[in-house]
């Protein structure tokens, strides 16, 4: 059975379409419907809730060796507030999940984590954890909130001292306020937008969103749902866990590798991507220029040759076509190349461009 977030209620009054998502109720949409929601982010703001995502904290002394076992990014070298994005191998180099970490402080740390792989995520970090370190799931505890567009800045000075808003991307500030509502207040977001994400307690949630909707009413601030966020992170080419990503797809073969750190000692995975070396096939996008959308898993020829699969797929709002991303065979991975999808038995041409299809 499905959860209900903390601001479920809010969606039923504002008019959301409530589908099961990654075992929550959550809206795909409200009555401005997807396109207009999109819109409003990438030119005004938008307010999505993501209390699915999954909480973790992890602290003792033994907390960054840990990480930097569970993960292909290096967790060394932080300051306290900074978050670093990484992928967590297993043992055959395809990916658990891929997360962010924050740094609160020295031996103390924040997991963000996708919705639908939450448990699976915190069963794997204790089943590899080692030495003096504690993991611990939060996520029914708290709410996540994203603001997100190039309004979203505005909005957030009129509710908090300037003290309290990180200036640089990819950090946080975890003793924020929101007006009179205590959060962490981070400068991350999955739209290809300037934004931030609120982490408070689960109680708060309710009056945080209405805080937020209220305030950034004259700024365009409109509540989105999960097709808008789709649509805005394929844009802007950011990868999706069970699409661009699975337990069989490296982070190598999906364009990661800057957050895979070969040199680190040692991490789960490291040496089968070692034995793996190059890899065959290269995350690309895909324009459209034939009649029809490429979703996920279309099969992708040159000719009669398979090169390669679709991982994601739709038209997209603010360019005004449609576009995929998928993995295809290195040699096709070259920009203009021209490729064929198999949508249920009818070819549709699209053009290798460079990712990402949108960027601010």
């Amino acid at each position: 059975m499905e959860k209900k977030t903390p601001l479920y209620e809010k969606h039923l009054e504002a008019g959301g379409k409530i589908v099961p998502f990654a075992g929550y109720l959550l809206p795909v949409q409200y009555p401005t419907g997807v396109i207009a929601e999109h819109r409003a982010v990438r030119t005004a703001c938008g307010l999505f809730d993501v209390s699915h995502m999954g909480e973790i904290l992890c602290s003792g002394p033994d907390a960054v060796k840990n990480l930097n076992l569970l993960l292909a990014n290096d967790y060394t070298e932080m300051y306290d507030g900074q978050a670093r994005y990484s992928p967590m191998c297993n043992e055959q180099g395809g990916v658990v999940d891929d997360l962010i970490v924050y740094k609160i402080r020295d031996d103390h740390y924040f997991i963000v984590v996708n919705a639908a792989n939450k448990d699976k995520d915190f069963t794997w970090m204790k089943a590899h954890q080692t030495g003096n370190v504690v993991f611990e799931d939060i996520s029914d505890t708290i709410v996540q909130v994203a603001l997100q567009g190039p309004n979203a800045d505005a909005v957030l000075r009129r509710l908090t001292d300037a003290s309290m808003i990180p200036t640089r991307y990819y950090s946080a500030v975890f003793r924020g306020k929101v007006g009179e509502i205590d959060c962490i207040i981070s400068r991350t977001g999955y739209t290809g937008e300037d934004g931030f994400e609120f982490y408070c307690a689960a109680e708060k949630g309710p009056a945080l969103w209405d805080l937020l909707l209220e305030t950034g009413k004259e700024d365009g601030l409109i509540p989105c749902g999960l097709g808008a966020r789709d649509t805005l992170r394929l844009e802007a080419a950011m990868p999706l866990y069970g699409h661009e990503m699975t337990d069989d797809i490296s982070p190598l073969e999906t364009g990661l590798g800057i957050f895979v750190k070969m040199n680190k000692e040692d991490f789960i995975g490291k040496t089968a991507l070692e034995a793996k070396g190059t890899p065959t096939q290269k995350r690309v996008g895909l324009k459209v220029t034939g009649r029809g959308i490429i979703r996920e898993h279309a099969e992708l020829f040159a000719g009669d040759r398979k090169v390669g699969i679709s991982t994601s797929g739709t038209h997209a709002p603010h360019l005004g076509y449609p576009i995929a991303m998928a993995l295809i065979d290195r040699e096709y991975a070259v920009p203009g190349t021209v490729i064929e999808a198999d949508v249920r038995g009818r070819r549709v041409s699209a053009e290798v461009v460079k990712l990402p299809f949108y960027k601010k």
